[in-house]
């Protein structure tokens, strides 16, 4: 779905709105739930995520509202009363939303988007919440990957074909955007998200033609400035690179215009790149680039740079947009507290699995920071009327191995959790697609080094502060008795 002004309410799972009914036929529609978003691993092992699908979750829930259309086809299911359509065709989404803003790097087990209003409300948007952040973040994650490894050099998105549909291609593109790629193949996302279209040719340009050497001259007339030759149509080396150098000398090089480039799409890169480099620095071209494509991942590239391939740009299609190495962000939508009589009262999911089992509480964030040099130390979930004092030092522990301690000084702390929306109203001013890229190369430079290796990184610590870690265990305690 590219139309971004689509009525998406319906798009829920089934059991949200009967869940919804229940609530309502209860006399629950007024009780007040907390439910937080959170992930439990990172794709690909990797040491940090990048928060992004802000901004759709936030269109959604400003243009939340049942249609006639919506309530003739829940009718038609016989399983809702007609008060609790009525209630549909009157609502208004009024609950409290927070969030870690787009483009911050976001670690397993800390909410990164927590809702606070009437139970039906809250759990309604469990699935939109899920699909915006879940996608995103796993594609803006995977982006950034790739383009850290490529040290430097432009990462060009080009995976439209290769996405789930529509919504993968156009939201893929602006999450990759974020994660730092230079631009992107899908024109649409440039019209509705402001992402940079870029674009070369096709072999079935080449092909066209009667020859290849007619296809690069008509190509490097039409577009002089931005003149990208496919060499690997016939063969790369014995065709496609001298008919390139013969047009980039004819209508390119020495004629005023931007050098030209060279686009590899199949076959060895590594070796085809260097021997293309021989040949374009022997023809006095030594500004032309090389682009490479082809099933590129930030595996490929790496091992590419290591054997000292000289490419100047890398074209990465459907290992990014699909997040191919692992397809999966695994963000969850859990209660965590409700609300009577204005006393919240935390709740917890126990599981035999350890890794499932939720931390209650209504709940805020902290990253803490060193003041010598902005790197940060660690994350700290606390109950939310919490105050870390920064003026003092700080005890940070491992919430399992609890005899692991540190104690932090000369640090300050932050909160990372924002209000989005205020009992239903938008009281978050949505940053430019330019101020979330920036913000990700601000946060990213603050994390260390050993966090940023794409294999075994260094853990990077989210703690509990003492008071929710107090909570959690007598509530695990309670729940053990009763068992």
């Amino acid at each position: 779905m590219t139309d971004k002004n689509i009525n998406l309410t319906m798009l829920v799972d089934f059991y949200e709105l009967t869940m919804a009914h229940g609530y309502f036929e209860n006399g629950m529609e007024d009780c007040v739930g907390y439910f937080d978003l959170f992930y439990r691993r990172t794709p690909d092992r990797g040491g940090f995520a990048i928060m992004s699908g802000l901004e759709q979750l936030i269109d959604y829930l400003e243009n939340l509202s049942f249609t006639e259309e919506d309530l003739s086809y829940l009718r038609s299911k016989e399983i809702f009363s007609e008060n609790f359509l009525t209630y549909l065709k009157n609502f208004k989404f009024s609950s409290d939303v927070y969030a870690i803003p787009e483009g911050t790097p976001i670690f397993p087990n800390e909410p990164i988007v927590t809702v606070k209003g009437p139970m039906i409300q809250a759990q309604f948007i469990e699935t939109v919440a899920l699909l915006y952040i879940n996608h995103q973040s796993l594609i803006a994650t995977k982006a950034n990957r790739i383009v850290r490894v490529a040290k430097g050099r432009h990462v060009i998105e080009m995976g439209s074909r290769r996405a789930q549909g529509s919504g993968g291609a156009v939201l893929g593109a602006r999450a990759a955007y974020i994660g730092g790629t230079t631009g992107t193949s899908c024109t649409i996302a440039g019209r509705l998200y402001g992402v940079p279209t870029l674009g070369t040719m096709a072999h079935s340009w080449v092909q066209s033609f009667d020859s290849e050497y007619e296809a690069f001259l008509k190509y490097a007339k039409l577009y002089p400035n931005n003149c990208v030759l496919l060499v690997d149509t016939y063969d790369t080396l014995k065709s496609g690179m001298p008919n390139a150098i013969r047009v980039f000398k004819e209508v390119i090089d020495g004629h005023g215009y931007k050098p030209g480039a060279i686009r590899i799409d199949s076959g060895d890169a590594a070796y085809l790149a260097k021997e293309a480099r021989k040949m374009l620095d022997e023809a006095g071209l030594e500004s032309t680039r090389i682009i490479v494509s082809n099933s590129l991942d930030e595996y490929t590239i790496k091992d590419l740079l290591i054997q000292k391939a000289p490419i100047d740009s890398f074209g990465v299609g459907e290992r990014l947009i699909t997040s191919k190495t692992e397809p999966v962000f695994g963000g969850v939508y859990k209660l965590v507290a409700i609300e009577k009589d204005g006393v919240v009262i935390p709740k917890i999911k126990i599981s035999n699995n350890p890794e499932k089992v939720t931390t209650p509480g209504f709940k805020q964030v902290y990253r803490l920071f060193d003041k010598n040099d902005d790197k940060a130390i660690a994350d700290v979930v606390t109950l939310f009327d919490e105050v870390i004092d920064d003026s003092k030092p700080y005890i940070i522990f491992d919430p399992t191995h609890t005899w692991k301690q540190k104690e932090v000084t000369n640090f300050y702390a932050v909160k990372l959790l924002q209000p989005i929306f205020e009992k239903g109203e938008l009281v978050y001013k949505k940053p430019t697609l330019e101020e979330i890229r920036n913000h990700v190369k601000k946060e990213i430079g603050n994390l260390w080094d050993e966090s940023l290796r794409l294999e075994r990184p260094h853990k990077y610590y989210v703690d509990l502060s003492e008071k929710l870690w107090t909570l959690k265990d007598e509530l695990l305690k309670k729940q053990a008795i009763k068992a």
